[in-house]
């Protein structure tokens, strides 16, 4: 049998479907993605309204930089090269009481910002700082031919203190080595105390080296690349097919059933679709090795999360692209969140999400009460509906407070909830990346093939904690490789 013979049921068109169905086509097999939704994406989306783009992913991403970490590999899926990128001075600024402090790009520039607004925390952030430039020259295992590999596997050994050092420390204790009200804002708001701080380090290593930069069009211009790439090489998509059940027969996964009856067969299935549904629903729970059910019992989520977006007919120059504030008072999310801190982003450096002179505007609110949303959505649409209205107010009150000339001036109101990151991806628990790496889950991968089950491999946020595009990159990469190699193929990118 030849592998334009082995045909492969892809489920769920997110970056990682996307990506293991480019690696296998390469390879030779026969795919077809199965999507639920009536576009790729899944949680890398962007929507238009009005004449407005609003985004929900992408803040930058790794791989902007040529010659750096994941550049080559973003590549392989996709006619890079065209996408634009867009580099901000200001990485974000967190505002209290009327006082400011900004995270710039070149990490030089915040050493300096921080050591004038906080001088009583010089020593701290002098240190910070350090282990900042240091994590900025960090690379990942790689190279063209094993001799390569190696070297830069031993290159890594002198990050290890460094990497310890933050995989055991949480944002929450990383915040409490400041004392300026300011710093501590910047570390542990947003609802992620309890991620590692190893995070926030490569995050801030990976912008100030260079390789941070935004995408121009967000996640509606780099999925389109990438699904486009996916086509060219002959792969196959099916919209609005949910899965409802993995056919198992002898210890193979040998097909699916979908929504609407409909029987399909394969030799290998893959799933990119939600973690929870796949193992408790789609293979009714007969798969579970010990570390995943833990995992599903124990693991902290990332939380879910509302989503206010505004088309403003105001161009808010000058305006830094993500501001943090203390908005003086707590906002009434939902029964059981408060929100003091308000986070606007403002996309005034994307010139494809608005008309000349305007800006789409998103706050972002993280909760984890998503059963409330889901629950009014599905008993009281009025209610439901009432209820985006007040949090689309009170966030636009805030907005007009804070950017007194834009009073008056929003002309579209999008309001996404828990129930709407539910209904058009089926994550779990709505939740914005899947696991949250916390110092005591870490960023170790989950097991993506089940015992007793042949066939069948698991991709995606699930397996990778901390999601995010390059997971969906890489386990996509990584899969198809794994499959190459349980089917006598040579694997190529």
């Amino acid at each position: 049998m030849s592998m334009a013979d082995r045909h492969v049921l892809i489920i769920g068109g997110g970056i990682a479907g996307l990506c293991v169905g480019i690696y296998l086509k390469k390879n030779g097999f026969d795919t077809e993605i199965l999507e639920m939704h009536g576009i790729t994406g899944g949680l890398a989306t962007g929507w238009k309204r009005d004449g407005y783009t609003f985004e929900t992913c992408i803040h930058w991403l790794v791989g902007s930089k040529a010659g750096g970490d994941l550049n080559e590999t973003w590549k392989e899926v996709c006619d890079f090269d065209r996408i634009g990128f867009h580099y901000n001075d200001i990485f974000q600024r967190v505002e209290i009481g009327g006082q400011n402090c900004s995270i710039y790009r070149e990490i030089d520039k915040t050493e300096k910002e921080l050591l004038c607004k906080a001088p009583e925390d010089s020593a701290a952030i002098k240190k910070f700082c350090s282990d900042v430039r240091r994590f900025a020259s960090f690379r990942f295992p790689g190279g063209r031919n094993p001799w390569e590999y190696i070297i830069s596997l031993i290159k890594i050994v002198g990050y290890m203190p460094l990497l310890f050092k933050y995989s055991r420390m949480n944002m929450a204790q990383l915040a409490n080595r400041f004392n300026n009200p300011l710093l501590k804002t910047f570390f542990s708001g947003g609802g992620m105390t309890k991620m590692s701080s190893l995070a926030i380090m490569f995050s801030l290593g990976w912008i100030s080296s260079g390789n941070g930069g935004y995408p121009i069009g967000g996640s509606l211009e780099l999925i389109g690349l990438i699904e486009e790439r996916y086509r060219q090489l002959g792969g196959r998509i099916r919209f609005g097919a949910r899965v409802e059940k993995i056919i198992t027969e002898k210890g193979r996964a040998v097909g699916v059933i979908l929504k609407d009856g409909e029987e399909l067969r394969a030799d290998i299935i893959v799933s990119a679709a939600d973690g929870h549904a796949t193992l408790f629903q789609m293979l009714e729970g007969k798969y579970l090795p010990p570390r995943l059910k833990t995992a599903y019992e124990n693991f902290t989520l990332f939380p879910s999360y509302l989503q206010v977006s505004l088309g403003v007919d105001y161009d808010f120059k000058n305006e830094p692209g993500f501001i943090v504030f203390d908005t003086g008072q707590e906002l009434a999310v939902d029964p059981k969140t408060r929100e003091k801190y308000i986070s606007f982003r403002i996309f005034n450096f994307d010139p494809t999400f608005a008309p000349p002179g305007k800006t789409a505007v998103i706050s972002f609110i993280p909760t984890y009460n998503y059963q409330y949303w889901e629950d009014l959505r599905s008993n009281d649409k009025e209610r439901y509906k009432a209820e985006k209205e007040r949090i689309a107010s009170e966030v636009m009150r805030v907005l007009e407070k804070r950017f007194p000339a834009a009073r008056g001036k929003v002309e579209t109101i999008d309001v996404s909830t828990p129930a709407t990151v539910i209904r058009y991806t089926g994550n779990w628990r709505g939740s914005m990346e899947g696991w949250l790496p916390t110092p005591k889950t870490g960023f170790r991968a989950l097991p993506g093939i089940l015992p007793g089950l042949k066939d069948f491999y698991m991709v995606g946020q699930w397996v990778s904690p901390g999601g995010g595009l390059p997971s969906g990159l890489m386990g996509g990469r990584s899969v198809a490789k794994r499959i190459c190699r349980d089917n006598g193929v040579k694997f190529t990118s």
